[in-house]
């Protein structure tokens, strides 16, 4: 097994692990334990920032990935594929500007920015591990 191979489970691995963190931080902040918040926070941004690093250097050795699926599952893969590829470019500067603001206890602007930044973080997360099933699990090109 080449190391082009093991790349996708990694990627969906750390988008997931990405989600998991956002979601601990969430209920971190909810109940107050701010210090706790911070760093699953800076958990979520590490694994996020270590997943752009191993898609680019995939996609950069390893071309692109072409979807095999027919039927129903092309329309529903390529709408979560559009939002989340959206959604992706979108996140980073309000993931940024999130972090930047909660590091420098803006709170009210952080606050602010964050209230957006959670769900759209969280819904990058989610289907970019649902795009890794879909291309590598559920219909794989092979």
């Amino acid at each position: 097994m080449s190391w082009l191979q093991v790349m996708p489970p990694i990627n969906a691995t750390l988008n997931g692990l990405s989600g998991v963190f956002l979601l601990i931080g969430y209920t971190l902040i909810r109940r107050k334990r701010i210090e706790p918040h911070k760093r699953f926070m800076l958990a979520a941004c590490i694994t996020s920032l270590l997943f752009l690093c191993c898609y680019l250097t995939y996609h950069y050795f390893g071309g692109m990935t072409r979807f095999a699926g027919s039927g129903w599952s092309r329309p529903l893969y390529f709408s979560i594929l559009i939002s989340h590829t959206t959604l992706a470019v979108i996140i980073v500067p309000l993931a940024s500007i999130s972090v930047f603001n909660g590091l420098k206890r803006r709170i009210p602007q952080h606050r602010r920015i964050a209230r957006w930044t959670f769900p759209l973080w969280m819904y990058v997360s989610v289907t970019g591990v649902l795009v890794y099933f879909f291309l590598y699990q559920w219909f794989p090109s092979r």
